[in-house]
């Protein structure tokens, strides 16, 4: 057991911490009204970052259930949790909390009469108070990985249980709160509990001082497959009439990116064979890479102008929210975060449409899925650029290995589900054990 910090330990650590946030709540004001420029969406509701709301909290007879869920990606993996919660507990109410207009614009397709939502609020002492006392919710439920200190201790002191679910910690996000021992007790040890998704995930959780700690899988399994998408990604297929290969999730960091790094290791005559469609990670890199491609005289189109076909050399992916539609059209995918140090992206998505994945070596946020992907037969790995185009023509070149591997992708994907089932149980019996708020008001 490691020596556990001292309270005055703990409370000059979250005093430093939360001097920080003071500073740099400003910064991050301005960079919402600076991104608020091509989507207004990050202007809307704004006092609701500072725990501020413009109308009184609904009230209703069943418990209600906060689930923060940060983005888009931990929106749609709460979807299977959600609709298994609901089952087990019927007067379910539901508050979903964001930070990204594109998991809010995904979290109000899974509410229901008498559920709210709302954006979870800077991690202020005070902001994150007003939260709680506006909405009173029985247990909060975080996705993944977002641990934010005051928001913690906040829960903790109002009696509110503060799960983590779908938990997942690497190695290197170990190391970084390993600096801070203090911050990191203060705010793992308030947690009620994490379901994590993998083993090694849980360890890490436990070192750092996370109780009840289970593991039940990973969510992102049970994603249902939406047919209207997949029928969309088949329609671009016809229409494109060639083979086609995914580079999806592409990023860049400290100047690199990925579509430079492949663009440049992008072997003679492929775009005489396949359609090449990149969608990147983050829609405001779209112009750069038109530039990009516009240097070294590739002909693309855009996703939003028109469907592909033969007069283009790259398609650009630029829509939120249809990355099955890429997956279905592709013969396989190179999947993006893993050229570049960044931990790589899911691989799940693409498997559950049968598109077998290349990643590069930096997978440390699926690095479980991606073993296990790679045992199946479903994915490969590859060090560099070069070996990415190398191990995705094994595949263009030999429809044998290319069907194998796609059936692969498919039994994979079926195979690891249930994680909702079981992190849905979890949770309710936690939920009915949480005092009501009037409970502890008394």
């Amino acid at each position: 057991m490691k020596p556990r910090a001292a309270p005055s330990a703990r409370a000059r650590a979250l005093r430093a911490y939360t001097v920080a946030w003071w500073l740099l709540a400003p910064l991050a004001v301005l960079r919402l009204l600076w991104r608020s420029r091509r989507d207004g969406a990050y202007r809307a509701f704004l006092g609701e970052r500072f725990g501020v709301y413009a109308r009184p909290a609904a009230q209703g007879e069943g418990p209600l259930l906060w689930l923060h869920a940060v983005s888009l990606g931990e929106t749609r993996a709460a979807a299977p949790l959600i609709e298994a919660l609901r089952r087990l507990v019927p007067e379910l109410r539901l508050l979903l909390t964001h930070t990204t207009p594109t998991g809010r614009a995904a979290g109000a397709e899974l509410l229901q009469q008498g559920d709210q939502q709302a954006w979870l609020p800077y991690d202020l002492p005070w902001a994150v108070q007003r939260f709680l006392r506006h909405f009173r919710p029985r247990l909060g439920v975080l996705m993944e990985t977002e641990l934010w200190p005051n928001l913690a201790r906040a829960c903790a002191g109002q009696e509110v249980p503060l799960l983590l679910a779908n938990a997942r910690l690497s190695a290197r996000s170990a190391a970084r709160w390993a600096r801070w021992p203090a911050l990191a007790e203060a705010t793992c040890g308030a947690l009620a509990g994490a379901a994590a998704q993998t083993g090694g995930d849980a360890s890490r959780l436990r070192e750092l001082g996370v109780r009840d700690v289970v593991v039940a899988g990973n969510l992102k399994f049970d994603r249902r497959g939406d047919a209207a998408l997949r029928a969309l990604g088949r329609g671009w297929r016809d229409a494109a009439r060639r083979r086609v290969l995914v580079l999806a999730s592409t990023r860049g960091d400290r100047g690199a990116s990925e579509e430079q790094l492949l663009l440049d290791a992008l072997p003679d005559g492929l775009l005489a064979r396949v359609l090449l469609v990149i969608v990147p990670r983050h829609q405001d890199r779209v112009p750069m890479l038109r530039q990009m491609l516009e240097q070294r005289g590739l002909r693309h189109g855009l996703r939003s102008q028109a469907a592909p076909d033969a007069s283009v050399d790259v398609w650009i992916g630029d829509s939120f929210g249809e990355m099955p539609a890429y997956y279905a059209m592709a013969d396989a995918a190179f999947v993006g975060g893993s050229l570049l140090p960044l931990g790589g992206q899911n691989l799940i998505e693409a498997c559950a449409e049968g598109c077998p994945v290349v990643m590069g070596p930096h997978v440390f946020n699926f690095a479980q899925a991606v073993e296990q992907a790679q045992q199946a037969g479903a994915a490969r790995r590859a060090d560099d650029a070069g070996q990415v185009w190398s191990a995705l023509l094994q595949w263009l070149d030999d429809d044998t290995a290319l069907g194998r591997a796609r059936a692969a992708a498919r039994a994979f994907s079926s195979s690891h589900r249930g994680a909702a089932q079981a992190q849905a149980h979890w949770i309710a019996q936690r939920l009915r054990a949480a005092p009501a708020a009037a409970q502890r008001d008394q």
